[in-house]
């Protein structure tokens, strides 16, 4: 038996009872809400089936789109009671699931019928080019000698800031938090400890509080004397040179997501890890402190896509220098 599914135009074949979905070429913004629908038809049913098997034989492209609709589907599976299984999945869609660890979560079942072994090919197993942005070497080189010269201003003033971070509250000199680079991957941050070394434990008793209040940041309880002058200066930033260097951000880029708040996401929203997230940014010329509302950070970071090259790139990188300069001049 085989049905399309007008809303969604995926077609759903049927074997045994269990739908099977076949999903597109590409897997990218348009198809990936439509993959969502398709399979929030099959779960809201009567009868959810036990297992849906997704069918990605046709498959050679996915972006973070895709990627964030199969997460969706995977968390409203689990909710409904149903498996949800991957089949004949192409080297460069596992490309990206290893590259995003989903391999180590996903239901993946190999064909029963072993496939002609085609004739080897060096895009295979290459991950896509989801944004002009992720290919440019020319980026990427500036990104290295970037973060070369920013390293060595870090190596310069990490004893000063050492001193002043230790004495003021003693504990570890660095802060590493998870965020989500390209595709969702995620990687270590690391910034200057601003916060007192109990922050965590600060942070449960005011959310516990009966107001239900948080602090922003220039009145958080948290940040020591040394973190607020880092902060102001962003001096506390430094060591994100060494995430430019090894490729998990850029000079310039989107800003840098938590976990928690991917996890939140709407299909389109994931557009955003299309490319890396960077040190700096629209939201960060903008006004970042300024920037607090979660529609604004989307429409900020879709603007950086969308009008990216590397003259702006640059342009973006004088504003923030400038930007800097401005705010440690009135910081002395």
């Amino acid at each position: 038996m085989v049905s399309q599914t007008p809303e969604a135009n995926f077609r759903v074949t049927y074997s045994d009872e269990i739908p099977f979905v076949h999903i597109p070429m590409r897997l990218s913004i348009l198809e990936a809400v439509n993959f969502k629908t398709t399979c929030q038809q099959l779960f809201s049913e009567n009868t959810v089936p036990s297992k849906i098997v997704l069918d990605f034989s046709q498959t050679t492209f996915i972006d973070s789109s895709g990627i964030g609709a199969l997460v969706s589907n995977l968390k409203f599976a689990k909710q409904r009671g149903c498996d949800l299984v991957l089949r004949s999945i192409k080297p460069q869609v596992m490309a990206v699931f290893a590259l995003t660890s989903l391999d180590q979560v996903l239901t993946i079942e190999q064909p029963t019928t072993p496939e002609v072994p085609a004739e080897p090919n060096r895009a295979d197993n290459q991950l896509p080019v989801t944004h002009p942005s992720i290919r440019s070497w020319v980026k990427r080189t500036i990104d290295i000698v970037g973060a070369i010269v920013g390293l060595i201003i870090t190596g310069i003033l990490f004893v000063p800031i050492a001193a002043a971070i230790t004495i003021d509250d003693p504990g570890p000199i660095f802060f590493g938090q998870t965020r989500c680079g390209w595709m969702g991957k995620h990687f270590r941050i690391w910034k200057f400890r601003s916060m007192c070394t109990n922050a965590e434990a600060m942070k449960a008793k005011i959310q516990n509080q009966a107001s239900g209040a948080f602090f922003k940041n220039d009145n958080d309880p948290r940040i020591t004397k040394v973190g607020r002058i880092l902060r102001k200066t962003s001096l506390d930033e430094l060591p994100q040179f060494w995430n430019v260097l090894k490729g998990e951000m850029s000079l310039v880029g989107t800003r840098p997501p938590t976990p928690d708040e991917v996890e939140r996401y709407e299909v389109p929203q994931w557009q955003r890890l299309d490319v890396k997230p960077g040190m700096t940014g629209e939201w960060q010329v903008n006004g970042r402190s300024q920037v607090r509302d979660f529609e604004d950070v989307i429409r900020l970071d879709l603007k950086y896509q969308q009008n990216w090259s590397l003259m702006y790139d640059l342009k973006l990188i004088v504003k923030t220098v400038t930007i800097l300069f401005q705010k440690n001049s009135g910081a002395v």
